[in-house]
């Protein structure tokens, strides 16, 4: 097994080779623009694992994105990119944190400054200095004086697809004019809290001035991607190891379209779930998709490359994810992911 420093000057090589030869075969040869987007929530508390990091973990990440062979850019830097088609490096990674719990400002923001390392925080403002477990707003507004970027989660992080449309612009325009008031300006960039959105909240949030909006299904942000609906990885004490780290950090996006339920929201369950996969994807033999708390799914071919999941057993109520995955080159995964609500 290779050394931890002779695997990364591997990876590196193989990031270049894998640039010269798609430059070489011409555009239609070349991956999207792509970029992996992490997601975190509170640091180093004894609050619920599902969306905590342990400090030790945290500090793993951070010495493996400075170790050598990635770019951690502004994740407003990555949207640009993606919305105008320009190339990234590969191995480009972004940062962000949700919900502003006092322990980014107390844990996170401390090695993320001293790293060098460029952050987005999603924030509700209504949330702010509410009992002694969230930010103040002085403490917000030293982060973002400091250069980290703020960005909009509603108000009160409201659960936004159990809410009307009216319900749902005023908690939107709300954390835009508290959040401008006290900083100077008006977020870029969206969150659905929860990671839940609907069709009809990702065109009523595209309709709203933002330049992006993210959920929390895993997989890599593209520039063919819908960019009101990115896909960031969530990294937690039960799926926050350097090995997990590394493997999503290394993941290459897998291209499908028309995506069912396009909604979000299932309408049955076991719900009906499926996609038509990018003829540049190659083989679809060794195509897996796996189902929270299932394991691996049965999946059909319906014609062509159209790729149907049958889950044996309906699916707990709430929040589920179904990752999708496809061996890629150099021995990379290709990754998508979707979160569906389940009535």
């Amino acid at each position: 097994m290779a050394t931890e420093p002779g695997a990364r000057r591997a990876r590196r090589w193989r990031a270049l080779l894998g640039l010269a030869l798609a430059w070489a075969a011409g555009p239609a040869a070349a991956e999207p623009a792509a970029a992996v987007i992490f997601a975190y929530q509170h640091f180093g508390d004894d609050g619920d694992p599902a969306s905590t990091i342990s400090v030790e973990q945290f500090e793993a990440h951070l010495r493996e994105l400075r170790s050598g062979g990635y770019r951690v850019l502004p994740v407003p830097e990555i949207v640009a990119a993606l919305r105008d088609g320009k190339r990234l490096p590969d191995h480009t990674v972004g940062l962000t944190i949700d919900d502003a719990h006092v322990s980014v400002y107390r844990v996170a923001w401390p090695r993320l400054r001293a790293a060098g390392l460029p952050f987005t925080v999603f924030v509700s403002p209504e949330t702010l200095e509410t009992g002694d477990t969230r930010m103040s707003w002085d403490q917000l507004r030293e982060l973002a004086a400091a250069g980290a970027v703020i960005a909009n989660q509603t108000a009160s992080y409201a659960r936004m697809i159990e809410q009307d449309r009216a319900y749902n612009v005023g908690q939107i325009l709300r954390a835009q004019d508290q959040l401008r008031a006290a900083l100077g300006s008006a977020p870029t960039l969206f969150a659905y809290p929860y990671g839940e959105y609907s069709t009809a909240l990702r065109d009523l949030v595209a309709h709203m001035g933002f330049e992006a909006a993210f959920g929390l299904q895993s997989g890599v942000a593209h520039s063919q991607a819908d960019r009101f609906a990115l896909p960031r990885f969530t990294l937690n004490d039960a799926f926050g190891s350097l090995e997990r780290f590394r493997l999503s950090a290394d993941a290459l996006p897998l291209l499908v379209a028309d995506v069912t339920p396009a909604d979000g929201v299932a309408d049955s369950n076991p719900p009906h779930f499926g996609f038509t996969v990018d003829p540049a994807m190659g083989e679809l033999d060794q195509l897996a998709c796996f189902a929270s708390g299932l394991g691996r799914a049965q999946l059909e071919s319906v014609g062509g490359r159209r790729v149907e999941v049958r889950l044996a057993e309906p699916l707990p109520a709430g929040r589920t994810r179904i990752n999708c995955t496809l061996p890629g080159a150099d021995g990379r995964w290709r990754w998508f992911g979707a979160q569906l609500s389940i009535p």
